[in-house]
């Protein structure tokens, strides 16, 4: 039987990744995630605009209608009747529309289209606020460096599922961005709750101080 062979990762893989040397590069990469999704998913559970940049500041609106809570919004000089969960409905209409049109569709898989159709025709009353509220939990999350490589992963799901449905913009950007920080888990979130998190939680393959005696240490 042959012998195991470990072959060890880059010295600046571990410097990268592991290291809390490099954890002000990590702090900066999961303010700009973090703002990203905290943005998007403010408007759609609080209603308001929290965009100071953009001359518009106001905690609490009507932005969330169609997401988290029905209402009426004006559109066109027209006043519309929103459900919960109407605006990914919509999303999802829309994307089946667009996307499965031409010699090239943009949603090259069939099974996507099928889970669309799911979304819009019956879960969107669901997944609207899980969406909503989602983005805002992983945008705290990342700011606040809390379970960091966990909220990045989460956040590149929801990344997929829009590209998944031929929208791109800023999702490949964030794609890149979250799998960075999924690679670097360890120390992300050094400059973060995760400092201290982790070595009292611990990991499932690792226990950590409030489930061993032993001092567990990061970094």
């Amino acid at each position: 039987m042959a012998d195991t062979v470990h072959i060890e990762e880059p010295p600046v893989a571990k410097w990268l990744f592991a290291s809390t040397q490099t954890a002000w590069l990590w702090l900066i990469v999961r303010l700009w995630l973090g703002w990203e999704w905290l943005h998007a998913g403010w408007g759609k559970v609080f209603g308001g605009e929290i965009d100071p940049f953009g001359g518009e500041f106001a905690l609490t609106g009507d932005r969330n209608i169609g997401w988290v809570r029905s209402g009426e919004i004006v559109r066109d000089g027209e006043t519309v009747a929103r459900g919960v969960g109407d605006s990914v409905a919509g999303f999802a209409a829309g994307a089946i529309e667009s996307g499965t049109q031409g010699a090239h569709p943009s949603i090259a898989y069939g099974w996507y289209v099928n889970f669309l159709e799911w979304v819009r025709d019956t879960a969107h009353p669901f997944i609207g606020p899980v969406v909503a509220i989602g983005e805002v939990v992983i945008g705290l999350a990342l700011i606040l460096g809390l379970f960091t490589g966990i909220a990045a992963m989460l956040g590149s799901i929801m990344n997929f599922s829009f590209a998944f449905a031929g929208s791109a913009g800023v999702n490949p950007a964030m794609i890149l961005v979250a799998g960075a920080l999924i690679l670097a888990w360890r120390n992300a979130g050094w400059i973060g709750l995760d400092r201290w998190v982790l070595p009292k939680l611990g990991v499932p393959w690792q226990p950590g101080e409030a489930f061993r005696k032993e001092p567990m240490s990061v970094g």
